[in-house]
């Protein structure tokens, strides 16, 4: 086992619930997908529109479970766009929402294997920017259970990319930053607070809409699958020992 990680600290959205890949490019991936008639560049504003939206006001509520986050997101999306005068079928709506939900749901199937074989061997935190919903949508895939603590920017009052979101994370499971291990898809929301936190950080590189790919931020380590997690935590390829 890697004797300098004592502490794993999770991010959710893009990282257990998708490949890395940011929701901003699953999104825009099914708006393709049902040839909705949009532009790459309007959808990426109607999709900032709703996130910032999403942060601000009460339209995600605490009983919603991920579906239904991407009900309202997704109907957040199209009333801007109508805005903008584009016409669209407010039925594809709930075929964004449910594909995006399973979408999910595969991914964290793969993800819950991974959480699985960690789980009892080492503490883990999960930190995220979310709507105060989280420990419903981690209870509906099964795997709040896995996490010793939830860290959720709605009811701490902090979002990344302050570092002070993975302070408390840190806090949270008593070691000292350099002993825990951060795990993100994101370089500006997770590898950089993680980093100057003092954390080590574990970059899931996927495909995005976002331009921090070109960041200059150095994780610790760039990974591709989240399995590979498991290579870096039992890095002799031990899964027995205990926490």
């Amino acid at each position: 086992m890697n004797n300098t990680i004592k502490g794993l600290l999770f991010d959710f959205g893009g990282t257990l619930d998708s490949k890395g890949d940011h929701w901003s490019t699953i999104l825009w991936d099914l708006y393709v997908r049902l040839e909705i008639n949009v532009t790459q560049e309007a959808f990426y504003q109607a999709y900032v529109h709703a996130e910032r939206k999403a942060a601000l006001e009460r339209i995600i509520l605490p009983d919603f479970n991920m579906e239904q986050v991407l009900l309202a997101k997704v109907a957040t999306q199209f009333e801007f766009l109508k805005a903008l005068n584009y016409r669209l079928d407010d039925d594809l709506i709930n075929s964004i929402a449910t594909s995006g939900y399973d979408f999910a749901k595969h991914h964290i199937a793969k993800a819950k294997i991974v959480l699985s074989l960690l789980a009892n061997k080492i503490p883990m935190v999960m930190v995220s920017n979310f709507y105060g919903n989280l420990q419903t949508v981690l209870e509906d895939y099964k795997i709040d259970h896995f996490f010793d603590t939830v860290i959720e920017s709605a009811v701490v009052g902090v979002r990344k990319p302050d570092p002070q979101i993975y302070r408390l994370g840190i806090d949270a499971i008593k070691l000292e930053a350099k002993e825990c291990l951060v795990i993100g898809d994101s370089l500006s929301k997770d590898i950089e607070p993680g980093n100057s936190c003092g954390c080590q950080t574990a970059w899931l590189k996927g495909n995005s809409l976002e331009h921090d790919v070109d960041s200059d931020v150095k994780p610790t380590y760039t990974i591709s699958d989240i399995n590979e997690v498991l290579d870096i935590v039992f890095e002799d390829g031990d899964l027995s020992t205990k926490k």
